[in-house]
């Protein structure tokens, strides 16, 4: 048994939260902090009560110092951030001067530069190893379970993998004419942004949604996908061997893009301040605010996710190819955690990571991608935790 700090309060978190309380074998206590102590207080109220311990705190995730005096108030053995991403690295800076292990969901971008990449978070490889903890990156789904799905690929099906295609499908409605099923902001920029895949040992910039492609989901049907870069791409790259292309797919509905369009067009996208009666206002954090709240797509939200890999390679000096998959139900997962399905497949493998680093199953100092882990035990935890997995040994390839 252990203890978790968790940091962020949003719907993520509320499905992290939900199950760390299930799992009360590892999490005999957990503490919830936000800048916003109203919403932690909020979900220990409806969570008291079980076996898992559990407390509040307010913090500013932005200033090193209260981290630190928080991490040394509550003395966590994992710091489970599931703050901003913007956070990422003042959170790190806290678990290294506290020496506490830390785990995240999806890695650093700079508040003012739609940009993703792990070198900043790479960069602390070394500060990491020398304090003797682990550092975790990634543990949601995309990137998280994709890359334990790509380790466990190569540990039990292949010599060498050389094509990976992550598929992501959201095929959930929500009936809102535009809403984003997580930060707005995060989402928009993510998707806003060029797209890149790797091939051949480099990156390969796009256009943003300019490679459309459909493709058939199990349990949900055709859907249209888009090229994206996502983080993944870059830590597979190095640590999948024989790799020679990753690509990485999300579906949209024509409503979305549509609307997506027109803010674009207006200026309602941009990360850049403007003057706003006589104060700078970030466009796209004014439209975060007038958006409808991720956490609140739970009750209305209809249909599947379905979110895996397609792996193309070699065994045994043969050909094989082979799709490894989750499909997520949304009122499923309300009905049990009271969250739409695209919280609960990031909340899940937060909790199962912080698990692992927890009971010593992932713990080794220095920096990881979750790749770098043997799967093994992760795959068992998806299973049991609500995110079972299924395979096919004959998939139709992305063209």
């Amino acid at each position: 048994m252990g203890k978790a700090l968790i940091i962020g309060c949003g719907g993520v978190a509320g499905v992290a939260i939900h199950k760390c309380c299930q799992n009360s074998e590892v999490f005999e206590e957990i503490c919830i902090a936000s800048r916003t102590k109203s919403k932690c207080d909020a979900l220990k109220a409806k969570l008291d009560g079980g076996k898992t311990k559990i407390t509040t705190a307010q913090v500013d995730a932005d200033h090193v110092d209260e981290l630190v005096e928080l991490i040394r108030r509550v003395k966590p053995d994992v710091v489970l951030n599931l703050a901003l991403p913007y956070q990422d690295l003042t959170i790190m800076e806290a678990c290294l001067a506290t020496r506490t292990n830390y785990v995240d969901t999806a890695n650093y971008e700079p508040l003012d530069t739609a940009k993703f990449e792990y070198k900043w978070q790479w960069a602390y490889r070394k500060r990491f190893e020398e304090a003797g903890i682990t550092a975790l990156l990634g543990s949601g789904f995309d990137p998280g379970v994709t890359g334990v799905f790509s380790a466990y690929a190569v540990k039990h099906h292949f010599d060498e993998i050389n094509y990976i295609d992550i598929l992501d499908c959201n095929a959930g409605d929500h009936g809102y004419p535009f809403a984003t099923n997580f930060n707005p902001e995060i989402n928009i920029r993510e998707v806003s942004a060029k797209g890149s895949y790797w091939e051949e040992g480099k990156w390969i910039e796009t256009e943003p949604m300019e490679i459309k492609r459909v493709y058939d989901f199990p349990e949900i049907g055709t859907k249209d996908m888009y090229l994206l870069h996502h983080e993944e791409l870059e830590s597979l790259g190095i640590n999948i061997p024989g790799i020679k292309r990753i690509r990485f797919f999300m579906t949209f509905g024509q409503s979305y893009l549509t609307h997506l369009k027109c803010l674009e067009n207006v200026g309602m996208t941009s990360i850049k301040p403007i003057d706003f009666d006589g104060r700078k206002i970030v466009p796209l954090q004014f439209l975060k605010a007038v958006l409808p709240d991720p956490a609140s797509l739970g009750p209305r939200t209809k249909g599947k996710t379905n979110i895996g890999c397609i792996f193309q390679g070699r065994k045994d000096g043969r050909e094989k190819t082979y799709y490894l998959y989750n499909v997520c139900d949304h009122q499923e997962c309300y009905r049990e955690v009271g969250s739409q399905a695209i919280s609960y497949t990031t909340g899940v493998p937060a909790m199962i990571g912080t698990m692992l680093v927890m009971n010593g199953k992932w713990r080794k100092p220095g920096v990881y991608n979750i790749e770098e882990f043997d799967p093994d035990p992760f795959m068992d935890a998806l299973n049991r935790w609500g995110l079972p997995w299924q395979e096919s040994f004959q998939p139709d390839m992305v063209e």
